[in-house]
């Protein structure tokens, strides 16, 4: 009998040795794998651009308050106490704010509590509350866009144990394990109380799993209750507890939980979770706050206080009394903590605020970072983004595609693949930082980004360009000046043994017309004129300056952007010319971040050439306002949008593309309409595109202060008679303010009204007063 059971010792020993042996090994590979190398695959998170409050900036029109809204602050009636509170003066005098801790790479935010005062819901200085010191500016944290995620969609924020405040950490340990830093793997006396309890119960109502125990299963291990499951959890257990501090465990647990789901994302780990529910950095949570989360542990969704309020709240007291009996509260903190009032941030439907954007930014970063690092390694990536711009640019196509189709119903389709499609970018010209930019109408039907993958002709909106070249003094031929005639009539070019005819709408002719009204009203023909006598190569390398990719196609119908260009070169190119003859390459992201907050990307200066003269750049700017004061653009004007700015519309041959392209000194934005299948719209760029531009261009530039295009040095503003296109005279009855270059500006007054002798100075005219500017409506009448 001995001898049996000896040789059954004999076969277990054997079988440990040959089979759990090299079972525990594997296990531990896999322990200590994840334990030393990066737990977890943290996608990296796509931010938009800080909002920066200046003296001189409107609160209400920029959509200040909204932005606090989505960054989780919270209004109180009270003076600001912790980060995330903001309250206005009962007077409007001020806003008081406490900002929330944002870690920017070169300038991290503490966060501060700051004053806003206001005069007439204008800002007039901001100030730290606490010693009074006043500021130039100071920024709202970036607002999240977007994360790039790999197979699973999960957001979490890795805080190390020792930033996770000593009230959260104990609500977890009272609620899930007290006895933590006192057993081993696992917890022979919780398993027995575990035991006791669900007997009296006549079903489950406790566990007996450590927190390493729930490490390891979330980690390894599948949902699934089988003997063989646990065997591995417990074995996972004991290897974790031999090989890692109480703390290390900790962390890691700490960082891991699951605490809830946004839409399609989960929510993972106390910092995160703080943020989710209560838009507070995890070392300003309360008491309260710090019970509740510990409380979501067990089941995140039956308790979440989004969806059950009650629910919450009971189990948040229950954890309250568990951190009494262990010690880690007083019976009256905790009866304090009980009566907190629990303010959740207020929920919004998880979206991704900017599709096309984050796709292209996710294009951007391709060429630097693997696929791996973008989805695994935790960076924050900081773009020029503005969320507020791009909600009104996404209002603005939504809004005008609607607007089109009603009032034109021919165009309306159900399916997907014929509707009417537009596009829309917005960025600033002196940095090619992309600050709206919306791709098409509906990034759930389609993908496609319009603003950078469609090819489409650009019609009238290159026009400007031929303009330039003609205007250049250094063409190597006879330059012409805005106020130089030229024919608006029937003409063929001939090129190459063959001839082309260009025509105007509906063949309407207007004569002899200048260059400026030649412009404002996009004439065809006359256009065609000025490029013939400018000739195709002056041109082409005008346009390879300004931006275009070239070589340009070599045939006159070029003149007349006969050719394909996408609406992100095409506001490159404008923002050329509203930067005065600066170039710098559209782009999206201004700094990459890791994860230890050290900045990887965008510490160097912009690359920013000088292409073009900046004289010649503000007359075509000046020709261009025009456009919006009197010509094919005034629709602008006619819906209210006052600012300066200049612009050009952009209808193509086939009436197949609508166009507008415009600027400010701060802001250039391009509209696209047309259909993805090349159909005719059969509308003008001033009735598909210039509603949409102007729709978006009033809440872009709402509550900024407004500023007139600089006059460069080399260009003199003359008040003219725009019928003799002489100096003007008290007698004239209208006048233009005019831009020339230095050398070109007339010096001859006109004779035409009053009898005033060639070259004797009228009295009290002012070469460079602008008051005057777009008063002569009149003078082109007698051209029809």
């Amino acid at each position: 009998m001995w001898g049996i059971a000896l040789i059954a010792l004999v076969a277990g020993a054997l079988l440990a040795v040959l089979v759990v042996r090299p079972r525990y090994r594997e296990l531990e590979r896999t322990v200590v794998e994840r334990f030393n190398g990066r737990p977890w695959a943290v996608p990296a998170r796509i931010y938009g651009d800080a909002f920066v409050l200046y003296p001189g900036i409107e609160l209400e029109p920029t959509g200040f308050f909204t932005r606090l809204q989505r960054l989780g602050y919270r209004e109180v009636t009270e003076p600001v106490r912790v980060r995330g509170e903001f309250r206005r003066d009962p007077h409007g005098s001020a806003v008081d704010l406490f900002l929330h801790e944002f870690h920017y790479p070169l300038h991290p935010e503490p966060g501060r509590a700051i004053r806003l005062e206001l005069a007439r819901g204008v800002m007039t200085q901001v100030r730290e509350l606490e010693t009074g010191n006043e500021l130039f500016d100071v920024a709202l944290e970036p607002e999240p866009l977007a994360g790039l995620y790999d197979q699973v969609w999960e957001e979490r924020r890795v805080v190390p144990l020792a930033r996770i405040p000593p009230r959260v950490v104990q609500a977890v340990l009272a609620i899930e394990d007290s006895r933590f830093y006192e057993h081993g793997a696992f917890d022979w006396r919780g398993i027995l109380r575990a035991v006791v309890r669900n007997v009296a119960a006549g079903r489950i109502v406790e566990g007996g799993s450590t927190l390493t125990q729930q490490l390891m299963k979330n980690f390894f291990l599948s949902e699934s209750r089988t003997f063989a499951r646990k065997a591995k959890e417990l074995a996972m257990a004991v290897i974790a507890e031999r090989r890692y501090t109480k703390d290390q465990i900790l962390e890691l647990y700490l960082n891991e939980i699951y605490l809830g789901q946004s839409g399609v994302k989960g929510i993972f780990g106390v910092s995160e979770a703080a943020q989710f529910y209560f838009g507070k950095e995890l070392s300003d949570v309360t008491t309260a706050e710090a019970a509740l989360l510990a409380g979501l542990i067990r089941a995140p969704n039956a308790y979440s206080p989004l969806r059950s309020p009650d629910r919450a709240r009971s189990r948040r007291d229950l954890v309250l009394a568990a951190m009494s009996a262990e010690g880690f509260l007083t019976e009256a903190e905790a009866a304090a903590a009980r009566t907190d009032q629990v303010v959740l941030r207020r929920f919004a439907l998880d979206r991704n605020a900017a599709p096309y954007f984050v796709d292209f930014v996710r294009r951007e970063l391709a060429a630097s970072y693997p696929p791996e690092a973008l989805t695994g390694d935790g960076l924050r990536i900081f773009t020029s983004l503005d969320p507020e711009m791009q909600i009104a640019a996404e209002h603005a196509v939504g809004e005008g595609l609607t607007a089109i189709e009603r009032r034109h119903p021919r165009l309306a389709s159900t399916d997907p693949g014929e509707r009417l499609e537009a596009a829309l970018i917005a960025l600033h010209p002196a940095t090619g930082e992309i600050e709206a930019m919306v791709g098409g109408r509906d990034y759930r039907t389609t993908q496609f980004n319009r603003v950078t993958d469609a090819w489409r002709q650009p019609g009238s909106v290159f026009k400007p360009v031929v303009y330039f070249a003609a205007l250049d003094p250094d063409g190597g031929a006879a330059h012409v000046l805005p106020t130089s005639p030229i024919a608006d009539e029937p003409f063929t070019w001939p090129y190459e043994g063959r001839t082309w005819t260009p025509a105007n709408y509906q063949d309407r002719y207007l004569g002899v017309v200048t260059i400026r009204r030649a412009l404002e009203m996009s004439l065809n023909v006359a256009t065609a004129r000025v490029g013939f006598e400018t000739g195709l190569p002056r041109i082409q390398t005008a346009a390879e300056r300004l931006g275009f990719p070239g070589p340009l196609p070599a045939f006159p119908a070029m003149v007349l952007g006969s050719f394909e260009a996408t609406p992100l070169t095409i506001a490159e190119v404008y923002a050329v010319l509203a930067s005065q003859g600066q170039r710098t390459q559209a782009r999206a992201v201004k700094q990459v971040a890791n994860e230890a907050d050290e900045l990887v990307e965008g510490g160097r200066p912009l690359a920013i050439t000088s292409v073009v003269s900046p004289q010649l750049t503000y007359l075509v700017t000046h020709l261009l306002e025009g456009v919006l004061e009197r010509g094919t653009g005034r629709g602008v004007r006619a819906s209210g949008f006052d600012r300066p700015a200049a612009g050009k519309t952009g209808t193509t041959n086939d009436y197949g593309d609508a166009w507008f392209a415009g600027y400010t000194p701060d802001l250039v934005t391009v509209v696209w309409v047309g259909f993805d299948r090349r159909r005719p719209l059969g509308l003008s760029g001033a009735q598909a595109a210039l509603p949409i531009w102007t729709a978006f261009m009033r809440e872009a530039t709402a509550g900024r202060s407004a500023r007139d295009f600089d006059v460069p040095e080399g260009v003199t503003l003359v008040t003219i008679d725009p019928t003799s296109g002489l100096r003007a005279t008290p007698g004239c009855p209208e006048t233009i303010v005019e831009a020339f270059l230095d050398a070109d500006a007339p010096t001859e007054f006109c004779p035409m009204h009053g009898g005033i002798a060639r070259g004797r100075a009228p009295t009290e005219v002012d070469d460079r007063d602008e008051s005057d500017r777009g008063t002569g409506r009149g003078w082109w009448r007698r051209w029809f």
